[in-house]
């Protein structure tokens, strides 16, 4: 396609899903001339830009490559590759292509606080947003969670503090992001049907790192570890005891506390969410909070209150002595193993565990010690359920099944009094669900209508 209006100008936006319309939106308004295009012939926001912006020019079906040519530069959303060859054709002719991340930073002048990690972004992100609000500052929280970040921008909140969870393929596309604390939470193998190895997607991740302030760091995964920093202040989180900058747990009495150095904070106790994976969370995001400058009577009175975020080992039903979780939302083996443990360790029974769905190359062997440890039974379902049965072979007793509804009754009947029902798939949705939400959605309702 040529462009009809040859204006020097032209930033080319790729793909049209949520974060693509917030990018071509906030270019229009900024008061560039603005093209997009999809390898789908119908993108979910094909209409809406239609309709809100009719002046937009629209190629899709392909990557339209005589449109990148004319580009300026070249806005890519996190769901495309850079080593799709339309684009890595661009990148070799060196024109340049960033991400809805890079624009919000080059628009924004106050803090930022930058959350990755291949789990728990999510429920810290909102930990973390939550403490900064009761702390009375005026936040804006999204990124890969909820808002796009350049929707934020557009808000008339004035904020003060902007908090965002991004992806690993978002910081592959960002440069100018100087976070006033930074973190990477966790790294476990995750989108290796993207990156070559653990190391470049490692590196990615690494990347929030750059030019921020404060660097907090989980010492209990030296991955996460930042060995570039120079000028920067480094904190760090364990679920060990805390040393020197550190925040962990402290044991003092009969009683275990969340701790920052040797001065406890919170006894364990009074978290409404058990299992060692949130408190793990919630003093990453204490660490992240101080290592902000905030004060720690809100942050403690955020972990008092916080009830969990939906889809994320989740409580929905108990019924005849069997506890029901949906933690949908674990997309990966590291969120699935993480659920495994947090609620293994706490139960005298077991787990049946539902998993299965889009594998992306995943490592399930990483599985098995905790398979093996706290789980009476596997239930499985979707693409990846073949793959998942040949790995685990006879260490833990495997049942497949049709469908999810399939999965909860087969479930039903393999749980025995005082045992957990985990739905963690350890795979993305995209098989047999619109995406995490709609299976978690469906396998509530599937629990709720089981017989009392």
């Amino acid at each position: 396609m040529t462009l009809k209006n040859n204006s020097s100008e032209l930033r080319v936006v790729v793909g049209l899903g949520a974060t693509g319309f917030s990018c071509a939106r906030y270019l229009q308004q900024q008061g560039y001339v603005v093209a997009v295009t999809d390898t789908r012939l119908q993108p979910p926001y094909l209409e809406k830009l239609k309709k809100e912006y009719s002046e937009i020019q629209i190629s899709t079906g392909k990557l339209d490559e005589g449109l990148l040519d004319e580009a300026t530069e070249i806005i890519i959303s996190p769901g495309l590759s850079l080593k799709e060859p339309a684009i890595a054709r661009q990148l070799q002719k060196g024109k340049s292509i960033i991400g809805d991340i890079e624009l919000f930073a080059r628009a924004v002048k106050v803090p930022v606080i930058a959350i990755t990690g291949t789990n728990a972004k999510s429920t810290v992100t909102t930990l973390v947003g939550k403490m900064a609000q009761a702390a009375g500052i005026r936040t804006e929280v999204g990124g890969n969670l909820g808002v796009p970040a350049l929707d934020l921008v557009a808000h008339e909140s004035s904020p003060e503090l902007f908090v965002l969870e991004l992806s690993s393929f978002q910081l592959e596309t960002t440069f100018s992001l100087s976070p006033a604390v930074a973190t990477v939470l966790n790294i476990t193998p995750d989108h290796m049907d993207r990156y070559e190895d653990l190391a470049e997607y490692t590196a990615a991740k690494h990347r929030v790192y750059h030019n921020c302030k404060v660097a907090v760091c989980n010492r209990d995964d030296l991955q996460t570890d930042y060995k570039q920093a120079h000028q920067q202040r480094k904190l760090y989180f364990t679920l060990e005891k805390p040393g020197k900058n550190t925040f962990g747990l402290l044991t003092k009495g009969r009683s275990v506390f969340l701790a920052f150095e040797d001065v406890p904070l919170l006894p364990v106790s009074e978290l409404p969410l058990s299992g060692r994976h949130y408190q793990a969370n919630a003093l990453a995001a204490l660490a992240i909070s101080y290592g902000a400058g905030q004060a720690f009577e809100p942050m403690l009175k955020v972990l008092r209150e916080f009830k969990g975020l939906p889809y994320r080992c989740q409580l929905i039903r108990k019924r005849n002595n069997v506890n029901w979780f949906n933690d949908s939302k674990g997309t990966n083996v590291g969120a699935t193993l993480a659920a495994i443990e947090g609620l293994g360790g706490e139960i005298q029974g077991r787990l049946v565990l539902i998993a299965g769905g889009v594998g992306k190359n995943a490592d399930f062997s990483l599985l098995l010690p905790a398979l093996e440890k706290y789980v009476r039974a596997m239930v499985l379902i979707g693409e990846a359920a073949p793959i998942l049965a040949d790995v685990i072979g006879s260490r833990v007793a495997v049942h497949r099944a049709t469908s999810l509804e399939d999965a909860v009754h087969r479930a039903d009947q393999l749980a025995m009094s005082g045992d957990y029902v985990l739905l963690s798939p350890a795979c993305a949705s995209f098989d047999m669900f619109k995406n995490y939400e709609h299976r978690g959605e469906v396998f509530t309702a599937l629990v709720q209508e089981l017989k009392s």
